[in-house]
């Protein structure tokens, strides 16, 4: 009895049906990285909240944006702004460490707030509801909002000397769990209206929150311009299908990149995988490296 091939059941498929297949295995393994971290941000907060005295980490402890706004402070004084602890450093130097790499992929694989977005536009499509479509010009626009909140941040952070965003922050109104455990502490309410607006902005624009309010987003794509290995694209090769421009995320146009991709790129690898030409897409090292390394669209199966 003939034992089935794997390989010659891979070679068997058609390209349409190998596409499917990539999109389906790196959408799967991003959206269960995402899940994974979102379950450890939320035991940590119900840990925190649970055992207070117990000194367990807060969600504010776990947020590498922590970095940044307590960067003035510590590079003044030597202290840390109040709720900040070292671990935000650490994590802080992590995520800079892995942007100069890989790029701005912390916001597409690991931000649990990210994967709050996104299942916001799983649940639209399920609910067949229209996108709301943002013109080029005002989307351009738009995306200085996080440059705008950045900078409010870190001055009232500065002068301050506290956690001042913490009262704001979408991302602590939702994962820290005071809604649940704190309901009568009437500060929470105002971080919970900004969450509200967030979500029904997220259910109209894909990623609404990381397009132009994200302030630890607008570092990223600064930092992203430097990365080692970058979404390519070959324009000899790229046929302007803009697939890659439907699939993705953020509103960047991967079709008419030249030849990177814009820095404002989350690194989820949608528009790569989505790509029906072999090599149109690809991720790279910089060329002065030596030859890039690709790991691009398409695969050996397509070459035949």
């Amino acid at each position: 009895m003939r034992t089935p091939n794997p390989t010659a059941r891979k070679s068997s498929l058609t390209r349409f049906q190998q596409r499917t297949r990539r999109i389906r295995h790196v959408k799967g393994a991003r959206h269960l990285t995402q899940l994974a971290v979102a379950v450890l941000i939320v035991v940590a907060a119900v840990r925190h909240q649970v055992e207070q005295d117990s000194g367990a980490a807060s969600v504010d402890a776990l947020c590498p944006f922590g970095a940044m706004e307590t960067l003035l402070t510590w590079l003044t004084s030597g202290a840390l702004i109040t709720k900040i602890h070292p671990s935000n450093l650490v994590l802080g130097l992590a995520v800079l460490v892995a942007t100069l790499l890989v790029g701005n992929a912390f916001c597409g694989w690991i931000c649990p707030f990210g994967a709050v977005q996104d299942a916001l536009t799983w649940v639209r499509g399920k609910l067949h509801l229209p996108a709301l479509p943002v013109p080029r010009g005002l989307d351009r626009v738009l995306r200085w909002g996080r440059f705008v909140v950045l900078a409010v941040i870190l001055y009232f952070s500065y002068t301050t000397a506290t956690l001042w965003f913490a009262d704001y922050d979408p991302y602590v109104a939702l994962f820290g769990l005071h809604w649940l455990f704190e309901p009568d502490n009437s500060t929470i309410w105002i971080g919970l209206s900004i969450l509200a607006a967030v979500v029904a902005a997220s259910l109209l624009v894909e990623r609404a929150w990381c397009r132009y309010l994200c302030p630890l987003g607008g570092v990223l794509s600064v930092l992203g311009r430097f990365s080692l290995f970058r979404i390519r694209r070959a324009p000899t090769t790229c046929t302007d299908c803009s697939l890659c421009d439907k699939a993705c995320p953020v509103g960047i146009e991967p079709s008419k990149a030249a030849p990177m991709v814009s820095p404002d790129c989350i690194g989820c690898m949608d528009c790569v995988t989505t790509c029906p030409v072999r090599g149109a897409l690809a991720v790279d090292a910089p060329v002065l490296l030596g030859t890039p390394i690709r790991l691009g669209s398409g695969s050996e199966a397509e070459k035949r």
